[in-house]
């Protein structure tokens, strides 16, 4: 009887799946709530998947009044989790008390990172870990410094904590009440610090390593230049745009902060309902596109969106896609593609759904910008809110559930699955004669 290999793919979806289950499990639980708030099934599913996805929309306006400590413990552990992954996690646990990682648990390593070979795969999870906690150290740091003065001794290290966690892990969750960050959009040492962990967060553990061996921009590879490069664009890009979309309403340095928390970090220095309509939508497009490999955040990523913009420029020109002096590959182009076309598709199903849902909904009136806004946000997994969340249906929040869950893991580790051919690329032996088909 043949021997048959569970899918690496399936294993990280499990434990996903499980690290969602055991926080709605304790979601529920009476003592993660104040007396009175007790959260549905729902409610407790939703945002026990949030916090794993790293998404950061919560099923209440205000957190920090629903949560007890427990509670808010509970929620800082599943974004932690979540951020780095069970997998990455359970590996290193099993390094620090001298387990052998053998080959089967490398390749969930490899599929889990989204690595291209094994070698080095067990230093990286150590190098990922260590350099999580190191960088949260040092947030938690300068978070002390800002809330020492408006909170007690232990009230501010609480918050530091989760704030960094929460900034690191690109999360968008706080604990600070209905104004969430709002009240700290003048602080410089607080936008600084908060900018500078979602954007380490966001670049991924991988440029984090390049950067720390190479030191130097000349000597760092292809795939850092490229992450490094098509963020600061986005983040300067976004900047301006918000800005001069809302002069009168933003200053420059709310609008530097939103640019960079709205691809992935969901936290916001204003209030976001004010803003434009045109703002609204560009800031969609920041989202859609997300953050890079291998980092805590989601979207379709940088080098993905590098990939296509680079395709369709070069393409309009009449030249190969060449970057310092390097073509990019046919596979890594037809793969750019394909996950933006799932990630549209997947968002477009979703929004279909929800707004349906909400049309028979009797106590919110809910417009097809908010509706498209809080999708978009949820598979990106940014967690900016239009205020619509909360007031969802039931069947839209486990929509949402959904798209959040393949944002996380991605529309390609989603499909994957089901792909009966997993590591075998080529198994078919049968070579075809090429056809130019008629396009456009």
């Amino acid at each position: 009887m043949k021997h048959q290999h569970i899918s690496p793919l399936i294993i990280v979806l499990l434990s996903f799946l499980a690290m969602i289950v055991i926080g709605t499990i304790l979601f529920l639980l009476p003592f993660s709530t104040v007396e009175g708030a007790n959260f549905s099934f729902v409610d407790a599913l939703f945002l026990s998947t949030s916090a794993v996805c790293v998404t950061g929309l919560s099923p209440v306006a205000n957190l920090a009044a629903t949560l007890t400590l427990f509670g808010k413990f509970v929620l800082g552990f599943l974004i932690q989790v979540g951020g780095l992954g069970i997998v990455t996690i359970a590996i290193y646990v099993l390094v620090i008390f001298g387990i052998k990682i053998g080959v089967t648990e490398r390749y969930i390593i490899k599929e889990a990172l989204n690595q291209s070979s094994m070698g080095g795969l067990v230093r990286l999870i150590k190098a990922i870990v260590l350099t999580t906690l190191l960088i949260q150290s040092v947030g938690i740091a300068f978070n002390f410094i800002v809330f020492i003065q408006d909170y007690s001794f232990w009230s501010a290290l609480g918050h530091s904590v989760f704030h960094s966690i929460s900034s690191f892990n690109n999360a968008g969750f706080d604990i600070l009440g209905a104004t969430s960050i709002q009240v700290y959009s003048t602080n410089i040492l607080f936008n600084l610090s908060t900018m500078v962990m979602i954007i380490l967060g966001g670049l991924g553990f991988i440029v984090l390593q390049d950067i720390y061996k190479k030191r130097s921009w000349k000597h760092l590879n292809l795939f850092s230049h490229i992450v490094i490069k098509t963020s600061a664009a986005l983040i300067i890009i976004g900047a301006l745009f918000i800005k001069l979309s809302d002069y009168s309403s933003v200053s420059w340095l709310e609008a530097l902060f939103q640019s960079v928390t709205t691809r992935t970090a969901g936290f916001s220095t204003v209030d976001i309902t004010i803003l434009h309509r045109s703002t609204l939508t560009f800031m969609m497009a920041l989202m859609f596109i997300g953050a890079s490999p291998n980092s805590t955040g989601g979207g379709i990523k940088t080098t993905t969106f590098y990939t296509i913009f680079k395709s369709i420029t070069c393409f309009l020109q009449g030249k190969t896609p060449v970057v310092k002096n390097r073509k990019i590959d046919e596979v890594s182009r037809v793969k750019a593609f394909t996950i933006t076309i799932l990630a549209a598709a997947s968002v477009f199903v979703a929004f279909l759904f929800v707004s349906r849902i909400e049309a028979d909904n009797p106590l919110f009136d809910m417009s097809y910008q908010n509706l498209l806004f809080e999708t978009v946000s949820a598979f990106a997994t940014v967690g900016l809110s239009l205020g619509a969340t909360p007031h969802l249906l039931p069947a839209s929040k486990i929509v949402l559930t959904i798209i959040m869950f393949i944002g996380r893991l991605g529309p390609i580790t989603i499909f994957g699955i089901l792909n009966k051919n997993w590591g075998h690329p080529n198994a078919s032996n049968v070579e075809y004669a090429t056809e130019r088909i008629i396009v456009g």
